[in-house]
Parts: structure tokens; C-alpha cells; sequence
């Protein structure tokens, strides 16, 4: 890669030159990453965003030269013109570790401070001072690379979108709040005095208008703000691939994001994935895996033994069946010698974290030991390992509870803990599926009434419709999440587009007609001049990204994200402001006690 600049002459990076170059006269402009004096030679390794070089400065040939380069140090900003040969001293570990610049030329171009941590991969930096220098960390090698794979993968977004006729359209980021969901983030409007702007938790309802408005395919690349707790892979600030499609079911929308994942995957990291992608509805995922996102890229899949227990001496498992609840295991191949008595009570206390009362196991060992065999027939254990599938070595553990979706949850959170202490895991192993027919709802006891899962325009399966009005905790969905290695990736559903429906929908969320109308009567009157059949889907491209490029955090992913308590270091942001900009937007501040 070249890169000509006329009031500097850059002819190339620092990171593209090779054997090929050798003999060639080179200009090249970056950050100091290292400098050595030997004596008569000084060395200075040059960087920028594409790698890294030696630069050699002799005393012997340009002593002047020399003594300029003696005043360097580290992340001072060079030019330097020079022949590029072949370098003595390899160095495998770099592109360029067989050749080297002999240097003739050198412009300090800007002096630094000592950093206040070395900007290498390998050193480990407190994440505190990296954020709050950001500028500095986002110089090391990892970054850039995750910021250029970044790039790639939205490029590629774009390029296969527009090959399948979308169109990339711009919604606004001042929108209306309709709380249903996250918290909104609010902006107050200075000409319209106590009045606030939403910025958008999704285009949700815009890209639907635009369905309506006969735009047929539409996607954009797109910020969100959801004002909600941050985790590993969550942000209050994240980018959205957003699609949406017309005259379309669940299986349409499945065939054109399938075939961009096996386009993202073959451009960003040369691998082939096998279409059609395995596809779960959410009730099998939940039974098998104890997850609506789960991990396939190892076993330890879950067994309901409720049947076998429900009459049992152990009142664990007998009371849970009898309270309409359940009772699951899992089999540890080969866990009897991997867990002992001590790593498996700290399990026992693991899954109290998921809200399981306790873990009941059973060590198949030369001498067979368990926490409730003595309670039961041998019958029933012959019963047990059966349907476990489990052989002499191997580990069952088991958890019953009242609430079948806390056992479930509690399982399907244990396999993933094991499979990670076991290393069952392996890098570069990619597992997608999709997850299908989730609820339409779920009952929200705090608020007494039901709430949308994924949110209220989502499309009831057409055989569960009747249940909105006798059953609504039972109606499944057309929602839809594509899953990679136990995160999801993206979720989507077929719309409603039937005005009568979407009133019956918010009816059973609880709205009252006049509720409905204030918060979405924009869509509603939408519905009466013709809505196509539609769907859509939206990808976290963060999370795409982190996946894709083995982070453990989307932080590693983003230039400038924000910190635990959705602060940003760098800035000091969020800030004061002062009073004037308050008054102009007639807005009081009251700083509130938090009561503990």
C-alpha cells in the first residue's frame, strides 16, 4: 500500500514494505515505538497504523543525522527517508523483520512525554488509565487491528445489502419516546419548552413506516442508546446493521441474512459456512441447553429425569414435580476424577447465583458417591444414569426447582462454566444457529400486567392468535435470533402489519385505546392506508466484531466506549453544564439523595 502526501512525500506505511522493496528510496512518517543506541548504530523502530519497521541511523555514514536521532525517543513523531535493504538480524515476529531502513534523512515532526504506560501488546495496563488515554492505547497493534476488521465487516455489510436490492436510508436520531423496554435517553427541546427528543433505542418503528411508505428493502448502519446497565458485550451507545424487508416470512428474512453471514464470514476471515444454519424453536433451545442463546460448540446437553423422580424419597426432586416445576441433568464425561467434593459444592454455590436452590450430583468412581442416592430405589438411579447417558467416570449433576425456567437457567449457565474450567472450548471454532418461536410475552409481576419479549409490533404465530385473549403467556412469536457461540448476534420478527391485530397486540400488553394512541397512534394511522406484509432484523455489529476478532469485550471493538457506569474517561463525560444552557432549556436541576 502507497501512500503519497505532498507536504511530507510519504511514499508507503511502515507496515507494507517487504523483500520485494529492497534498493527502493522510501519515505515514511510515524510514531517512535522504540529507539536503541549500540554504539556507532542507533536503531529506531517506526510505527503506524499498518506495522512496524527498523530504521538504522550510522554515525559512520551521516554523523550529523546521528546526532538528531540520539535526541529521539519514545512515540515522537518522524520522517524519515531511506534505502530499504535487507536486514541482518531477523526478525520472524514481525512482516517486516528481513528488511530494514539506512536511513539519510530525519524531520522530528513532533516531540512527546514519557507515556504513562508502554504502548505494546504484550504489557498488561490497567483498563482505567488505557480508557482515560484512549489516543494512546488505540496506537497498539490489537486495536488498530479491530478497528481496520470493523471497517471490513461494515464494508461488507453495505456491499452485499446493496447486491440484494436494500436501499441504506437514514432515520432520525431525534425521535419520540415510547417507553416499552429499556430506559430511553432523553434530550430536552429549547423550542419547545418542556418538551424532550428520544435518542433511539432502534429505528424500529421508522424503518416500518418506511415498509409502508414502499421503500421495500431497506438497511442502514446505525447508533442506538439504550440508558440500561453495561456488561461485557452491552454499551449504552452501540451501531446496528438495521434491515427490513417487504412481502416477506420468517424463512425470506432467514435466506438473506444467511447468505450475508456466509459473505462476512468468506470476507473477513476466509472460512466457509454450511447453509442452511440449524435452527431451534426457543422451547427446544431452552430444554437442550437451558438457553435462548446457547453455545453448541461443545455437549453437555441437558435431560429432564421429572418423570423418573416425581415419586421418589428425595422431597428435592419428588416436591419440586409435584409443585408443576421439574427436575434436569447434565452428564461431566469423565468428571468424577476432574471435581472434587470441594470444586463441587463451589458449583453448588455457582448455581445459587442463578436463583437454584442447590446442585444434587452423583460421582460415578470406582467407589460411587452421591448427594441423594441414599433416598432412592436403585431402580430409580439405574433409571437416572440411563437416561443420562452416563458411564463409569463421569459426573451427573442435578438441579429441581418449582420454577421450570430458574432449573433451566441454572443448568444452562452451569455447562457453560464447565465447558470453560474443563477447556472444552476451542479458539476459532464457530457454531451459528438461529432460535425460533419465542414467546410473544411474558408476565411482568412487578407491573401486574404482560410485556413484550422482544417488543410490542412483533407478529403472534397465526395458529396462536385466539390465545391473546384466554391464554397470552402461551402465544409464540415470529421472532427470531441469530446466535453465535452462546451470544446473540442479531434479532428480528415478521411484523404486525394488520391494524386490528396491533390493537388486540397492545390490548394484551394492557394499553388502554387512548394509551395506544398517545404512544404509537403515528404507526396506527400508518396501519389504515395499506401496510405490506414485512419483517426485519437488526445485527449488534459490537458484538460481530468482538466475536469475530476473539475479544472478550465489545470495549476492544469500539474507538471510544464508555466504562461501567456508562461514563467516558477520556472526556470526562457526562459533565455539568452551566447554568445559562439550563435556563434556556427550562430545566431545573435537583440533586436527589439515593436512599440505600
Amino acid at each position: 500500500m502507497t501512500n503519497s502526501n505532498q507536504k511530507y512525500g510519504r511514499t508507503d506505511y511502515c507496515g507494507t514494505l517487504g523483500e520485494k522493496d529492497k534498493g527502493r528510496e522510501v519515505v515514511l512518517c510515524g510514531w517512535v515505538s522504540k529507539m536503541r543506541d549500540l554504539g556507532g548504530l542507533i536503531f529506531v523502530d517506526l510505527r503506524d497504523r499498518e506495522g512496524i519497521i527498523q530504521c538504522v541511523f550510522d554515525e559512520s555514514i551521516h554523523k550529523e543525522l546521528f546526532q538528531i536521532a540520539f535526541t529521539v525517543r519514545a512515540e515522537y513523531v518522524l520522517r524519515i527517508t531511506g534505502t530499504v535493504r535487507e536486514r541482518a538480524a531477523k526478525n520472524p515476529k514481525i512482516p517486516t523483520g528481513t528488511i530494514e531502513i539506512l536511513a539519510d534523512g530525519l524531520t522530528i515532526l513532533t516531540k512527546s512525554e514519557t507515556p504513562p504506560f508502554e504502548i505494546s501488546d504484550e504489557i498488561d495496563v490497567n483498563d482505567q488509565l488505557r480508557l482515560k488515554y484512549r489516543y494512546l492505547d488505540l496506537r497498539r497493534t490489537s486495536l488498530q487491528d479491530s478497528l481496520k476488521l470493523r471497517h471490513k465487516i461494515t464494508q461488507a455489510a453495505r456491499n452485499y445489502f446493496d447486491q440484494q436490492g436494500f436501499l441504506e436510508i437514514e432515520t432520525p436520531m431525534l425521535t419520540k419516546s415510547t417507553p416499552e423496554g429499556a430506559r430511553d435517553y432523553l434530550v430536552p427541546s429549547r423550542v419547545h419548552p418542556g418538551k424532550f427528543y428520544a435518542l433511539p433505542q432502534s429505528p424500529q418503528q421508522y424503518k416500518q413506516i418506511l415498509m409502508i411508505a414502499g421503500v421495500d428493502r431497506y438497511m442502514q448502519v446505525v447508533r442506538c442508546f439504550r440508558d440500561e446497565d453495561l456488561r461485557a458485550d452491552r454499551q449504552p451507545e452501540f451501531t446496528q446493521i438495521d434491515l427490513e424487508m417487504s412481502f416477506v416470512d420468517v424463512d425470506d428474512v432467514i435466506a438473506v441474512n444467511e447468505g450475508f453471514l456466509k459473505y462476512v464470514f468468506k470476507e473477513i476471515l476466509s472460512m466457509e459456512i454450511e447453509l442452511p444454519l440449524p435452527r431451534l424453536t426457543w422451547r427446544e433451545a431452552m430444554d437442550r441447553f437451558g438457553s435462548d442463546k446457547p453455545d453448541l460448540r461443545f455437549g453437555l446437553e441437558i435431560k429432564d429425569i421429572s418423570d423418573i423422580v416425581k415419586n421418589c424419597g428425595f422431597k428435592v426432586f419428588s416436591g419440586a414435580v409435584e409443585a408443576c416445576g421439574t427436575v434436569r441433568l447434565i452428564t461431566v464425561p469423565g468428571g468424577a476424577s476432574k471435581f472434587t467434593r470441594k470444586e463441587i459444592d463451589a458449583l453448588s454455590e455457582f448455581v445459587k447465583t442463578y436463583r437454584a436452590k442447590g446442585l444434587a450430583w452423583y460421582r460415578m468412581a470406582e467407589e460411587t458417591t452421591s448427594s441423594f442416592a441414599k433416598f432412592m430405589t436403585p431402580d430409580e438411579i439405574t433409571a437416572i444414569v440411563n437416561r443420562a447417558g452416563a458411564e463409569n467416570g463421569d459426573l451427573i449433576l442435578i438441579i429441581g426447582d418449582n420454577d421450570e425456567l430458574t432449573a433451566l437457567t441454572a443448568l444452562g449457565s452451569l455447562r457453560c462454566e464447565i465447558a470453560k474450567r474443563l477447556g472444552l472450548i476451542k479458539q476459532g471454532d464457530y457454531k451459528l444457529l438461529w432460535v425460533t418461536e419465542f414467546p410473544l410475552l411474558e408476565y411482568n409481576e412487578e407491573e401486574h400486567r404482560y410485556v413484550a419479549i422482544h417488543h410490542p409490533f412483533t407478529a403472534p404465530n397465526d395458529e396462536d392468535i385466539e390465545l391473546l385473549k384466554t391464554d397470552p403467556g402461551r402465544v409464540r412469536s415470529k421472532a427470531y435470533d441469530i446466535v453465535l457461540n452462546g451470544t446473540e448476534l442479531g434479532g428480528g420478527s415478521i411484523r404486525i402489519h394488520d391494524r386490528d391485530l396491533q390493537t388486540e397486540v397492545f390490548g394484551a400488553l394492557g394499553f388502554s385505546e387512548e394509551e395506544a394512541k398517545n404512544r404509537f397512534g403515528h404507526l396506527l394511522e400508518a396501519f389504515k392506508y395499506g401496510a405490506p406484509p414485512h419483517g426485519g432484523l437488526a445485527y449488534g455489529l459490537d458484538r460481530l466484531c468482538m466475536l469475530l476478532s476473539n475479544r472478550d469485550s465489545i470495549r476492544d471493538v469500539i474507538a471510544f466506549p464508555k466504562v461501567q457506569n456508562a461514563s467516558e474517561l477520556m472526556t470526562s463525560c457526562p459533565d455539568e453544564v452551566d447554568d445559562k444552557q439550563l435556563k434556556e432549556l427550562c430545566i431545573k436541576v435537583e440533586i436527589l439523595e439515593k436512599i440505600n
